[in-house]
């Protein structure tokens, strides 16, 4: 099966991943067990954690649960943030973030709702929530297909969530969750994905059922 790639990137060096930080999102310290006393110390730290991986021509997949607080939060914390950013909108987007298509364009490259790119190669569906089934396959003639997702919160700390659950019994060796729960609240390069995916590839029983 063939699917269209809405966009293909030759070279995947400074390309980057991250969804959920909930930035100003107070209750989010809670819910998730989050490391830090306020939401300023949060919004700091993860400030402090993107900018020191992120170089200024940087390119940032922003897989959802940007903010909260509307446009001026929005553009307050983008502000600070080094690297062009195209935002894959998660539920919280929906609910608590800016009004218009007009404000998410005027601080991100482009807001999509999923995307199908292609890094080296290697196709990769980008979403908020992980899907049982992407694109109709897992695979196609170039060989295995990856998905990276947020949403779920996976985290040692936050290990009773019910998306968690769902997620670690069902999830694919070809999915990865770059949310900050789960990568020290820090986004996650492209080569540092594509890494983790080739070791939950090469660790996983059953994988060799999807290769034939």
């Amino acid at each position: 099966m063939s699917v269209k790639v809405d966009v293909k990137y030759k070279d995947g060096s400074k390309i980057f991943m991250t969804s959920d930080n909930h930035f100003s999102h107070k209750n989010i310290i809670e819910f998730c067990n989050r490391p830090f006393n306020s939401v300023e110390e949060m919004n700091e730290k993860m400030i402090e954690n993107w900018n020191k991986v992120v170089p200024d021509d940087g390119l940032v997949f922003h897989l959802g649960d940007f903010a909260w607080g509307g446009y001026q939060e929005y553009k307050k914390i983008r502000e600070q943030l080094n690297g062009k950013i195209i935002l894959i909108k998660g539920n919280h987007d929906f609910r608590n973030g800016c009004q218009s298509e007009a404000q998410y364009n005027e601080l991100f490259e482009f807001s999509t709702q999923q995307l199908l790119i292609e890094i080296e190669g290697r196709k990769v569906y980008l979403n908020h929530v992980p899907f049982l089934c992407y694109g109709g396959t897992y695979r196609d003639s170039k060989g295995l297909v990856y998905q990276c997702h947020g949403h779920v919160h996976l985290s040692k700390k936050n290990p009773k969530g019910l998306d968690i659950q769902r997620v670690l019994k069902y999830e694919f060796p070809t999915q990865y969750d770059v949310g900050v729960d789960f990568n020290n609240y820090t986004p996650i390069s492209w080569l540092d994905i594509n890494f983790k995916i080739q070791t939950q590839i090469k660790e996983n029983k059953n994988m060799k059922i999807w290769m034939e």
